[in-house]
């Protein structure tokens, strides 16, 4: 066995293995044991045990501990933009759910939306608000809670519907030219960012109408009555187009570029100053269910706007369907989430530094000899980076510049890698339950990732388009000077 002062020596091809089997069999056996509520804790136990496992082969390779624990440390750095919008997010269901701008999108929404066409619909809202702004998380946590209100109040599936937001929503995360990913992968091949949009919108367009058709499909006739829903609401809540001051807020920031953290607690902190203004009986009660009924009235809007940011509304109109809609939110409900992104950071950023992924895609790469297979490997590779380093990110920047060598050397342009990894890395990130972005969308929308998968569409269908184009010859442009034909 090496010493930590020695060189790294590289990992064997079951040494890299070791780790990622780890981590897939314990979180299997962490969903056998305990299902959804493996999210808990019990898949952050599995990925700290999965990371102890890499150290220690790392280590026996000649990396030292402290080199190791920085590298760690550096990975969850990175994620804590991610951590500050969930806790952003958080604070904004729990004003929203307090000042009636949650129940307004659903009041409104179910007079206008038919279960018809209710899947569609949601997709295509949020693939066009996604396009406008350029993020699927301000996406999911605004326009996605209300959509999923909606649903549960329509009785159509919460599972079906939060696929249908993500959809929609990677689809402009994907193709609009305000994407921070849609960026990042131009920028790791070296392409023009609106000709990276523009052969990217091709495929996602595809992708897009192959879930909307789906989506379609499953929507069902539109004879369903909501009179009593409609009834309860208007009995507990005074409806007006004011409540949705909070939304606009949101999508006015967001289209000026600030950035999401910021744009999100704005929109959570006008949610809070509305509930004082429209409802200020309602705050009141809320913040004397804690204690303190001697609080002079403007200090209790203080406290139940500040208990709505931090931990959530709690309601209590009566009503169990409407009580079970808006007790939810808070900054403290994203705690458990937090945390298994931190754990799933530590595990990447382990790996990483191990040289775990280096070992497992470069001999794919010196294998591949066709277009389709490297562009098959490509996707391939991504995927894995979005399992074992569950960032979004490291899965556009990591096999974005292990491939782009071979790119180059089969004389492809350098917008079939950015297509490639841009089609592939932020769209599947959202299938992955301890990626950051799974994390997010299931802490978000109160669906599991495993269960809101499946109907995914989009992410599903994506990478395998960027796949079949490549098999197919299809917009597969040549650098200069190589010959004009890709071969096959």
């Amino acid at each position: 066995m090496t010493t930590a002062s020695d060189e790294p020596q590289p990992l064997t091809l079951i040494e890299a293995l070791t780790p990622v089997a780890s981590l897939i069999v314990l979180i299997a056996l962490s969903y056998y044991l305990f299902g959804e509520a493996g999210a808990a804790g019990p898949t952050q136990v599995a990925l700290v045990v999965a990371t102890m496992i890499a150290v220690l082969i790392a280590w026996r390779r000649g990396h030292s501990l402290a080199a190791l624990h920085a590298a760690a440390i550096e990975s969850v750095s990175s994620g804590i933009g991610a951590i500050f919008i969930l806790f952003s997010v958080g604070a904004l269901i729990g004003t929203w759910a307090l000042s009636g701008t949650l129940i307004a999108m659903v009041y409104y929404g179910m007079q206008l939306l038919s279960p018809a066409y209710f899947y569609m619909t949601a997709a295509l809202i949020c693939a066009v608000v996604s396009f406008c702004i350029g993020s699927s998380w301000t996406v999911v946590g605004t326009i996605g809670i209300g959509l999923v209100g909606i649903a549960l109040n329509i009785d159509m599936d919460p599972a079906i519907t939060a696929g249908a937001v993500i959809s929609g929503a990677y689809f402009g995360d994907t193709t609009s030219p305000l994407s921070d990913s849609a960026n990042l992968a131009a920028g790791i091949a070296g392409v023009d960012l609106y000709q990276h949009v523009r052969e990217t919108a091709l495929t996602s367009a595809v992708a897009l109408a192959i879930a909307l058709a789906f989506f379609w499909l499953l929507g069902r006739p539109a004879e369903f009555d909501t009179s009593d829903k409609v009834a309860a609401i208007q009995s507990t809540f005074d409806m007006s187009l004011l409540l949705f001051l909070p939304l606009v807020v949101v999508v006015v920031l967001a289209l000026l570029k600030l950035p999401p953290f910021t744009t999100i607690f704005i929109g959570a902190l006008v949610a809070g100053v509305l509930a004082a203004v429209v409802a200020p009986e309602r705050v009141v009660a809320f913040a004397r269910l804690a204690g303190r009924e001697d609080l002079p009235t403007w200090l209790a809007y203080i406290k139940g706007v500040w208990l709505a940011l931090a931990s959530g509304y709690v309601s209590g109109t009566g009503y169990p369907d409407i009580d079970q809609l808006l007790t939810r939110g808070g900054m403290a409900s994203m705690l458990n989430t937090v945390w298994l992104i931190v754990t799933a950071l530590a595990f990447g950023g382990v790996v990483e530094k191990a040289g775990v992924l280096d070992k497992l895609i470069t001999p794919v790469i010196d294998m591949v000899r066709s277009a389709g297979a490297l562009i098959a490997s490509m996707v391939a590779a991504v995927f894995a980076t979005n399992i074992v380093t569950a960032d979004q990110y490291i899965a556009i920047v990591l096999p974005g510049r292990m491939f782009k060598t071979a790119f180059a050397q089969r004389g492809f342009a350098p917008v079939v890698l950015s297509r490639a990894v841009g089609g592939a890395a932020t769209p599947t990130s959202a299938l992955v339950p301890w990626n950051s972005c799974g994390a997010y969308m299931a802490a978000t929308l109160g669906v599991a990732t495993l269960s809101y998968a499946p109907y995914a569409i989009f992410s599903i269908v994506s990478p395998f388009l960027v796949i079949a184009v490549a098999f197919a010859g299809v917009r597969m442009p040549r650098g200069s000077g190589a010959p004009s034909q890709p071969s096959q």
